[in-house]
Order: C-alpha cells, then sequence, then structure tokens
C-alpha cells in the first residue's frame, strides 16, 4: 500500500498542507511540530510523489553523470561519490557512459538534459566550442552543468592538484636517485593529460640533471600499459610516470614479459590508486586521489550553481561541503574545488641500480 500525505498528516494530526511544509520547507514550520511530521513520515515509509512535486516546482529530482568510460575504476568510485551525495540530498541519479566519444557526450547530455535538474561531466573528452556550445544552446538556463576533471571557462568545476601530484613523484624518485624519467601519456584530448605534462616540466626545474623523456599518448587502459612497456624498456629511462594506474598496471605486466626487473631495473609510479594497485606484484607506487570525494563535490556545486535549492537540501548540502573543505574562487570566478592528492611509496619504485648510476656520470 502506498503512503500518501495525507496518511502523514492524519498520523501526525496536522493538516495536509503542515505536513507537506514539514518536509518541503521545514524552516517555515515550528520545530516540535516539524519533527513529529519527519518522525511519522519515517515510521510510515513516505516517500514524495516525483510526478506531482515536478508539476508543482518545475523539478524532476534527477540529476545526471556522463562519464567516458563505466569500466575504469576512476569512474566508477567518482560515480559512487555522486550517487551517495546524490541521495542524501534526495536526488536520483542517472548515470551514462560515452565510451570515450566527444560526440557521445554531447548526444547523451541532449537527450538527458530535459529529464534532469543537473548535469555532471566528468573528465569530458569534447572540446571547449563544443562544450560552450552544451552549455549555452543544448542545455536549458536553469540546468546547471558542473565539470569533473576539467576546467573551462565560466562553468563550475572540481579537479585534482595533477601539477602537485606530478612534483610529488618527480621528487621521490629523484631523491632515490633517477635523473632519466618517462612519461606514458593518457589520450590526446584528456585534460588531465595536458595539466600533469604542464606539471612535469615544472616538476624538474630546481631539480639538477633531470631528463624527462616523452613517450607518447596511450589509451588510459591495461593494454595501453603494455604498448607503452615496449617503449620503456627501449628508451633507456631508469623510471616512468604513467597517466593512470591501468596504464602502470600494463607497464608493469610488459616489462616484466620482457624480463625487466620492477624496480630494480625501472621504477614505476602510476595515477589515481585504484584498488587493484595493491594486488600486483610488486605493489603499485601511486598518487592516491580521493575519487569519491569528487564526486560528492561535483553535486554540492550543483546545488550551489542550480535553481534556489529547498531549505533541507540548501543546509545539507553547505554542512556537507564545508566538511569537504568548501568552494574555491572568488567574485566573478567559476565556483571551483580543488582536491589534494598524496604519493603512495610501495614497491615498485626503489633506488636506481649501480649500473645506471655510473651511466648517469
Amino acid at each position: 500500500m502506498v503512503v500518501t500525505l495525507r496518511d502523514v498528516a492524519r498520523a501526525a494530526g496536522v493538516s495536509p498542507a503542515t505536513a507537506s511544509r514539514a518536509l518541503s520547507a521545514p524552516d517555515l514550520v515550528a520545530p516540535a511540530r516539524r519533527e513529529l511530521v519527519q518522525q511519522v513520515a519515517r515510521e510510515l515509509g513516505y516517500r514524495p510523489n516525483r510526478a506531482a512535486r515536478e508539476l508543482i516546482t518545475g523539478r524532476t529530482g534527477n540529476l545526471c553523470l556522463v562519464v567516458p568510460d563505466l569500466e575504469s575504476p576512476f569512474f566508477a568510485a567518482v560515480a559512487k561519490g555522486v550517487q551517495a551525495r546524490a541521495r542524501a540530498l534526495g536526488f536520483a541519479l542517472l548515470v551514462a557512459d560515452a565510451e570515450e566519444d566527444p560526440r557521445l557526450e554531447a548526444e547523451l547530455v541532449g537527450h538527458l538534459g530535459a529529464q534532469v535538474d543537473g548535469v555532471i561531466l566528468s573528465s569530458p573528452r569534447m572540446s571547449d566550442v563544443e562544450l560552450d556550445r552544451l552549455s549555452r544552446d543544448v542545455l536549458d538556463e536553469d540546468v546547471p552543468l558542473v565539470l569533473v576533471n576539467r576546467r573551462h571557462g565560466g562553468l563550475p568545476s572540481v579537479v585534482i592538484d595533477n601539477a602537485d601530484g606530478i612534483r610529488q613523484a618527480v621528487r621521490h624518485l629523484y631523491a632515490l636517485g633517477h635523473r632519466r624519467i618517462g612519461y606514458a601519456g593518457g589520450p590526446v584530448g584528456s585534460w588531465s593529460d595536458t595539466q600533469r605534462r604542464h606539471g612535469l616540466e615544472h616538476a624538474s626545474h630546481g631539480l639538477r640533471h633531470v631528463e624527462v623523456t616523452d613517450l607518447g599518448h596511450f589509451p588510459p587502459v591495461f593494454g595501453g600499459g603494455v604498448a607503452a612497456g615496449d617503449l620503456v624498456a627501449a628508451s633507456g629511462v631508469t623510471a616512468v610516470l604513467a597517466h593512470n594506474d591501468l596504464l602502470a598496471l600494463g607497464i608493469l605486466s610488459r616489462l616484466h614479459a620482457r624480463g625487466v626487473r620492477v624496480p630494480e631495473d625501472v621504477s614505476v609510479v602510476g595515477y589515481d590508486d585504484i584498488p587493484a594497485a595493491t594486488l600486483v606484484s610488486p605493489a603499485l607506487t601511486t598518487v592516491t586521489v580521493p575519487l569519491a570525494r569528487l564526486g560528492r563535490a561535483a553535486v554540492d556545486l550543483l546545488v550551489e550553481a542550480g535553481p534556489v535549492p529547498t531549505p533541507t537540501e540548501s543546509a545539507l548540502a553547505t554542512a556537507l561541503s564545508a566538511a569537504d573543505g568548501g568552494l574555491v574562487g572568488g567574485s566573478g570566478t567559476p565556483p571551483s574545488v580543488l582536491i589534494g592528492v598524496e604519493l603512495v611509496v610501495r614497491a615498485s619504485t626503489g633506488v636506481v641500480s649501480a649500473q645506471a648510476s655510473v651511466a648517469d656520470g
């Protein structure tokens, strides 16, 4: 049997209008009465009628998340963070996989935009021009768009500190004696890969005799790392930084197949700290990223950037956002959240071999 608002009102001894205000605009109801209505609603298992709420408020109660690849542990973890925060704020979540296709990203947002109250694009592969068109012409002006792992123009964004992650990795390898370091990059259209390359350039500044070898761009999957492994072996580097952990795991596998010892001959560093990083031998040194926090912060930005939320949503989002470190950005600046990262040292990195040290002179 479906519990209605009238059932809640009757059980609480209040009018349907008071019950409605206690659940949708609690600040308008006296605390004792509000708590009574909310308690009765929980006990009866009341769920608001989303269709009716949409007709009244013009809101759907849905959010949309579009990711490049749901099979990637990175995006799966971000999606879980988005879902947890959305549920806490009373939203349902629609998740779509764009299959690393920027055209499909735009198509999915166009199809789903009319059915949701906000859109989150995680690591979008589309160009800046397409992002502009999407936010200007495709989405209604009252449907906010938030970017994860990408910055662009005036759009709110949640990003990780790519430059600092690379700096930590390079300085760790330098302290171990490595002077010839390779970088196995991600997709050509990846914003985060571009940021990590910039970080790599700056990280080597001030370090004596560091030579950085660009090994190229690779698909951000295990197979891409296998292909990169051959170039690592042929390049003469003593250490390699990979765009993400999946690439790093592929590199580890290929080096092992070729008889190259890790870390005795080559040290390997990944990025993201996915669960599999500790399940291989040697365990992967990597830059850990709080992926679920990326998702939670993105939902908070949607509430901040979207139509005026209900008092319950606003108060909860403010409290949760403060717990996550708050928003960055001043007047005239798009709201942004910068998430810190930290290098986790495991067995895949070690002191450079004596032979390599002699070669360095």
